[in-house]
């Protein structure tokens, strides 16, 4: 039987953990969303204070006082009951973690793809291949240099996972409105780009 798919749900596509990270930006599961974001947040706010090594220190200390506890109160109960349940963390334990050849395999090619891919492009920008899109290149690369002056890159990792949880949910409730904004902004940009081509030498790309 054939099922109509529910128009507000992004296309799950992709692979599981791909979907499943839609959902968690989507807010399709508040409180598990919520979670994550929290905990996100805790740990990068934690860093604004803490150096990393402090931060990972702790935070490995509390993950082991809770599996240490859990572990010796499990052993008590056990004991008092006089019943054998095992180790309470038998079946993580026994799942496997390890990844496969073809994993690391599979892996290794997606990474060399990308960063041989990212090498082509900032030798193209840097060797002036294309002069409009090396001048846009440099133009992007000014402006790092005021958000550098007025944000630390923590306090840039923060605003950016804050997005990542709220840009998706304003978009899916505003796309017309947004898509028509941005098509404005887009073909006066595309104007301005046209304009500046014209004007200077060498700048219109080579026809294929």
């Amino acid at each position: 039987m054939q099922t109509v798919a529910d128009s507000t749900q992004p296309p799950c596509l992709w692979s599981n953990w791909k979907c499943q990270a839609v959902k968690l930006l989507y807010w399709r599961d508040v409180k598990q969303t919520g979670l994550l974001l929290s905990a996100m947040l805790l740990l990068l706010l934690s860093l604004t204070q803490f150096s990393v090594v402090s931060v990972m220190a702790y935070l490995a200390l509390a993950a082991l006082s809770t599996t240490i506890s859990f572990r010796v109160y499990k052993s008590v109960l056990q004991a008092v009951q006089k019943t054998d349940e095992g180790h309470p963390f038998k079946a993580y334990l026994e799942m496997e973690v390890a990844l496969s050849p073809e994993q690391m395999q599979r892996y290794a090619e997606t990474a060399q793809h990308y960063l041989n891919s990212s090498l082509k492009e900032l030798r193209r920008l840097f060797l002036v291949q294309d002069l409009v899109d090396s001048l846009k290149f440099a133009v992007l690369m000014w402006l790092l240099t005021y958000v550098g002056a007025l944000f630390n890159g923590l306090t840039l990792l923060i605003m950016a996972v804050v997005s990542m949880f709220s840009m998706p949910v304003v978009y899916e409730k505003y796309q017309a409105q947004i898509d028509q904004y941005l098509g404005l902004i887009r073909t006066h940009v595309n104007c301005v780009v046209g304009k500046i081509k014209e004007k200077i030498p060498g700048a219109k790309r080579k026809a294929e």
